[in-house]
């Protein structure tokens, strides 16, 4: 059982998969700080300075002590999160996009034209074969 097990994992398409998944993780992290930090700014400070990892609907008020401490988050639906996190998808959706329209476009194989169908006689050829079978008639 070990043996096949180690065969199973030293698959080529095991470790493709994993060496895949890596850097998925990466890049999602890339993306994400690209649309938290590079790309909501701009875009809140154009909306009048909303923050759109704070946009939410609270639906509780947070548990707050003496001190002015919050003990505990009120419920709230977070939308801007929900915003921020569709922006993300979207973005890693296009570069997945574009990256596989380039590698099929890379890795196409280029369809072999047809030869051309043989045109056959000219009009002259068949002129001059009808010529001749009329001359070789009786008259």
């Amino acid at each position: 059982m070990l043996k096949e097990f180690k065969a199973f994992i030293m698959k080529g398409n095991v470790l493709e998969l994993a060496t895949a998944v890596i850097i998925a993780g990466a890049f999602g992290a890339i993306v994400t700080s690209f649309t938290n930090d590079v790309l909501m700014p701009p875009i809140g400070l154009a909306l009048g300075g909303a923050d759109f990892s704070e946009l939410a609907i609270e639906l509780s008020e947070p548990v707050i002590d003496a001190q002015g401490n919050v003990l505990e988050e009120g419920a709230a639906i977070r939308y801007g999160r929900f915003i921020q996190t569709v922006i993300d998808f979207l973005i890693i959706a296009f570069i997945i996009f574009i990256l596989l329209r380039s590698y099929n476009r890379l890795t196409a194989v280029p369809v072999p034209k047809a030869p051309a169908p043989d045109p056959g006689p000219s009009e002259k050829d068949i002129l001059i074969q009808i010529r001749d079978q009329l001359a070789k008639r009786p008259l």
